[in-house]
């Protein structure tokens, strides 16, 4: 998987355990993601930095060097409001 796949999708789902903290499934996945970010990609020091009207700011270290990645807000959030909007997952 690409770097930039890779971010994106620990950042999905980074956004839905962080609005679900008693969701052990995303837990689980975010850690998924972050072992995969760091072995295949040297990746360290994940966080999101900002959100602000537009766009999801990640920032990381990759070979030690400070990197930060922009993802557009509204595809970032797309999981989670599929995940409110359905009544399986208790919304």
């Amino acid at each position: 998987m690409k770097l930039s796949e890779a971010l994106f999708n620990w950042l999905q789902i980074r956004l839905v355990a962080n609005a679900r903290p008693e969701d052990g499934a995303a837990q689980e996945t975010v850690a998924f993601f972050e072992e995969m970010l760091k072995n295949e990609h040297a990746v360290e020091e994940l966080a999101i930095a900002e959100t602000d009207a537009t766009m999801v700011h990640v920032r990381y270290r990759q070979n030690g060097s400070g990197k930060r990645q922009l993802f557009q807000r509204e595809r970032a959030g797309e999981l989670l409001s599929s995940i409110e909007d359905d009544a399986r997952f208790g919304a």
